[in-house]
């Protein structure tokens, strides 16, 4: 915070008003970017996130570099106004403990800095206008990031279905549609006179070229889904057949494999409702069918837009946890309007998230409590091991 709390006379001089404002602005910036970064979003554990902050700190490391110098820019204008040193210093001590979440007296704290920091940019109307400050865009983002830690389980599980739309690459809703149509045209070239091993070669062959843009695709699960919502009561019931896998990419070495498939349903209000349902296993089976069908009840508190099925392939173990072959999500937001879909869900190796599906994830885990709370967390982190142990046969 030596930043912000020293002199800075000789600058506030030498720099003429444009120029000062200039780099009062870059300086606000900076300082609000940190703040979120370092002391309110949680550390990255994924290796694509822990790359992306490590460029992002690089580019933050150049940009101090032009302007540390400044750190003695309002001494004068500062005169007299309230000691920043205590606050802000109470602040950084939250960075110190990034393994710990943001307790809601730690959130009242920042809340507080947050003013003092605005009023320290401000500087009695010799620095920056305060219209500025309250609607940059760095403000508004760390506001967000600290509101959520105050909000309950089913709206942040609300907030992450509606945020995060690639959880899973090629799940979204225009490949949906483009494999659902290339279903439907199958069908109608007369498939049904071929044999199935005929038929699923073709459907593959049809599929490769979507396929192969997905580099990290661990095989694929047929699925259909059917949406009906009750007119009298408004309720919503979800059906989902599992129809088979296909190329699951596992191990021979690891013993047996026995793969089933597991759909959880995820969305608000689901704590006093039936969430998942599993598949039974099928042994060494890498293309295995399921032609098994469940349901789900949704209440009529949401629309179904705030909703999806979690669908994982796991390797069934007796004697530990079951092993994460692959996942794949379905937001049903992506077919409620045709009611249902049927298609072929690529499966990927783990849950992609942005940094605020890895705030909210790290909030809820914090929420031991919560039953709802802990499965969520469970699912949305759980990773595709690329060494896993023998099986016991």
């Amino acid at each position: 915070m030596d930043l912000l709390d020293g002199s800075l006379s000789l600058y506030a001089q030498s720099c003429e008003k444009t120029v000062l404002k200039r780099l009062l602005k870059e300086l606000w910036k900076i300082v609000m970017r940190i703040l979120e970064k370092t002391v309110v979003l949680p550390p990255m554990t994924d290796k694509s996130m822990i790359l992306k902050n490590l460029t992002d700190n690089a580019k933050n490391l150049a940009a101090n570099a032009k302007i540390e110098d400044m750190s003695r820019l309002f001494k004068n204008h500062m005169a007299g106004k309230q000691d920043i040193r205590n606050p802000l210093s109470g602040v950084m001590d939250i960075s110190k403990e990034m393994e710990k979440n943001l307790s809601p007296k730690q959130c009242a704290v920042l809340d507080v800095a947050l003013d003092t920091i605005k009023q320290y940019f401000h500087a009695g109307g010799n620095g920056l206008k305060k219209t500025f400050l309250e609607k940059s865009a760095e403000l508004q983002s760390l506001r967000y990031a600290l509101s959520l830690y105050t909000q309950t389980t089913d709206t942040l599980i609300k907030t992450f279905v509606t945020s995060q739309t690639n959880e899973v690459p090629l799940n979204d809703k225009s490949n949906l549609r483009q494999r659902s149509i290339s279903i439907e045209r199958e069908e109608e070239e007369g498939m049904e006179g071929l044999e199935e091993p005929l038929k699923a070669k073709k459907r593959r062959e049809s599929r490769q070229d979507i396929l192969s843009l997905d580099e990290g695709s661990v095989g694929e699960v047929s699925i259909q889904v059917d949406l009906f919502t009750h007119p009298g009561t408004g309720e919503h019931k979800v059906t989902v057949k599992v129809v088979a896998a296909n190329d699951l990419k596992w191990p021979t070495v690891t013993g047996m494999f026995r793969p089933f498939v597991e759909v959880n349903l995820i969305g608000p209000h689901l704590a006093d409702k039936k969430r998942k349902h599993a598949t039974k296993s099928k042994s060494n089976n890498w293309s295995p069918k399921y032609n098994e069908t469940f349901h789900f009840i949704i209440g009529n508190e949401e629309q179904l837009d705030f909703f999806e099925l979690h669908i994982c392939v796991k390797d069934y173990c007796f004697a530990r946890d079951d092993r994460l072959v692959g996942v794949a999500v379905m937001q049903l937001k992506d077919i409620v309007e045709q009611g249902s879909c049927a298609c072929w869900l690529p499966l990927g190796k783990r849950i992609q998230m942005d940094e605020t599906g890895w705030t909210i994830l790290r909030i809820l885990s914090q929420r031991t409590n919560d039953e709802v709370a802990k499965e969520f967390v469970k699912l949305k982190s759980d990773i595709r091991t690329e060494n896993p142990l023998p099986n016991p046969t």
